[in-house]
């Protein structure tokens, strides 16, 4: 299939030590890719210049063969931290409906089809059984599924996720993750997250970024690898939960 996302020798600074440093990548349809690294790597980064809510200092950036700006729209963005206060007054079947702006009608308020897709939404996402609670009543898995719907429910073609389980306990984070690899079978999805073990069960590709990019198959994962990445000496433990 065609590139979706295409970065061709992306370079990115805040007017100081480079961010990103000649970044080369290509993202098919229907691809599953995980973006790992250390903090302060470029992984937000990264992806706001999918978004086009950042400009790369140089290089070149194609978004379903559209510059990320015009491509906007047809892409879902969930934030590593919801941008509200989780005490606000708004219940979960309105904040979905937050995803239509932009694509319904200016005046007049949401109209019945916007209300069909978000019900659509929150349906693959799980969450009609509480589409009518308060979202300071949620738990962090089920905030988590009300921004996936959220994102969902501007019926993107690509798929955004800035480490969608860091709030999340493991079951929840088993659960969330179970509902990613259903939703890739319709999207192209990139997910960042510092849980390299866990998500090259789900992910097709893992991109590793510290400034700059090296991409890998889930199967060519290595302690070396692992250890270039984040430059250091990294001690791998093995958790077992099972009780007697």
């Amino acid at each position: 299939m065609n590139p979706v996302i295409q970065l061709k020798d992306v370079s990115f600074s805040f007017n100081g030590p480079a961010v990103l440093k000649h970044i080369n990548l290509e993202i098919r349809g229907g691809e599953f890719v995980g973006l790992v690294g250390p903090n302060g790597g470029g992984k937000s980064t990264f992806l706001r210049i999918i978004l086009g809510l950042l400009r790369p200092t140089s290089g070149q950036v194609r978004v379903l063969g559209k510059s990320p700006v015009k491509a906007r729209e047809d892409v879902g963005y969930v934030p590593q931290f919801a941008s509200f206060r989780r005490d606000f007054p708004i219940s979960v079947v309105d904040t979905v409906l937050h995803g239509r702006l932009g694509k319904t009608r200016v005046i007049g308020g949401y109209s019945a089809q916007d209300r069909e897709v978000v019900r659509a939404a929150m349906n693959e996402a799980h969450i009609l059984d509480i589409e009518h609670r308060s979202i300071s009543t949620l738990s962090g898995g089920q905030l988590q599924r009300v921004l996936v719907a959220r994102a969902l429910a501007c019926r993107p073609k690509i798929l955004l996720l800035d480490e969608p389980t860091s709030n999340i306990d493991m079951q929840g984070e088993q659960d969330i993750f179970d509902l990613f690899r259903q939703l890739n079978e319709r999207l192209t999805i990139v997910l960042v997250s510092h849980d390299i073990g866990f998500i090259s069960r789900y992910v097709s590709r893992v991109a590793c970024l510290n400034r700059t990019l090296v991409c890998h198959h889930t199967e060519e994962l290595s302690g070396d690898s692992i250890q270039q990445l984040y430059g250091k000496a990294l001690q791998l433990i093995r958790h077992n939960h099972n009780i007697d």
